[in-house]
């Protein structure tokens, strides 16, 4: 078997060709440009390509694809056989001949690859949230602002009511009009614009996702969990994509990173936090969908109640129960083509 292995970066890449057969080697460094690449696999002609996951993982699967690559694999750099330790030295080279080896060997750990329509799915809903968080630090500013200057502003959700944002455009004032001492009037008006544009891109992106949503069954399907709103539920399916390739809601945990760590040596087994591998925006969501569920779903609560046994100094760990809980029956619920039932959770 020809093997072509690339570690890419954002303006080279470093292409190690191995013949499992012959034992014959070659080692390239290219641009990482699609024709450079292409034309290096209408020369080499590999029987399988490997590369790790990363920005460009997507655009070049489905490049490899279009050449007529028989066998692509997408490695997981935070696989334990990938990782890198006690070495005096780490390379580009060094990283591509070690994917071509590991597999050889049948040892690479290697990661979903959703179709590009999923792809771009997933970026719209990362790129809401972004557009979220940057209102969040607008707001933030204007608050800094306001106590620089010496004027309050109520907290949460009431110091951006339509009152406040009026009485907030009453303060502001042009920056070219401000004087020596009225600048944060400038710099305030600035934010409050800011802010504006922000609120409406957000609309025109959220608009979209609903459009999408709509379309599709699994999203609806996962509406009708208490507690579970369309954001959410859309990012749980856009992750999960084919519930299928998931054997257990254990992998589905440790997919999510909401698994704790596990020390175990002779007679010790300690347990520790939990592993944070995966999308730290689909536990972002499952937290706050967690929270949300403690007030509209009675089983969640039990789930609750049963972790925290009464002590707020675990009140982060049961939450965390309840969005590993939520994300089993979700997939549960995806993988059997059902809607919610109650007692599911009991069970």
């Amino acid at each position: 078997m020809k093997i072509l292995a690339l570690d890419v970066g954002k303006s080279k890449s470093v292409a190690y060709r191995l013949d499992t057969e012959t034992g014959e080697v070659g080692l390239k460094t290219i641009l990482t440009r699609a024709e450079s690449l292409v034309r290096l696999v209408v020369r080499w002609r590999p029987d399988r390509v490997v590369f790790e996951v990363g920005p460009l993982a997507g655009w070049m699967h489905d490049m490899m694809v279009g050449c007529g690559v028989r066998e692509i694999q997408v490695a997981n750099p935070m696989g334990e056989a990938w990782r890198w330790r006690n070495l005096k030295r780490k390379t580009d080279r060094d990283d591509a001949v070690k994917l071509a080896e590991l597999s050889a060997a049948g040892q690479l750990p290697t990661v979903h690859l959703p179709s590009p329509a999923v792809r771009q799915w997933r970026q719209l809903i990362a790129y809401r949230v972004t557009l979220s968080d940057r209102q969040t630090a607008a707001k933030n500013r204007v608050r800094a602002i306001l106590g620089m200057a010496g004027e309050t502003l109520a907290a949460g959700r009431k110091g951006w009511t339509a009152e406040s944002v009026e009485r907030l455009r009453s303060l502001a004032r042009p920056l070219a009009e401000c004087g020596p001492e009225d600048l944060w009037r400038g710099m305030l008006a600035v934010e409050l614009d800011v802010l504006s544009v922000l609120e409406a891109e957000e609309a025109v992106v959220v608009a979209a996702l609903g459009r999408r949503a709509a379309a599709d069954v699994r999203v609806r399907q996962l509406e009708t969990i208490p507690g579970l709103g369309p954001r959410t539920a859309e990012m749980l399916v856009a992750l999960l994509d084919d519930a299928s390739r998931f054997g257990s809601g254990k992998q589905v945990s440790s997919y999510l990173g909401l698994v704790p760590r596990q020390f175990q040596s002779g007679s010790m087994d300690r347990r520790g936090r939990i592993t944070k591998r995966g999308s730290p925006l689909a536990r972002r969501l499952l937290v706050q969908a967690a929270w949300a569920s403690l007030r509209w779903n009675p089983q969640m609560r039990f789930v609750f109640e049963r972790v925290s046994r009464g002590h707020r100094g675990r009140r982060k760990v049961a939450i965390v129960a309840v969005a590993r809980r939520l994300a089993v029956i979700a997939w549960a619920m995806l993988r059997d083509g059902t809607t919610w039932r109650f007692g599911r959770a009991a069970a």
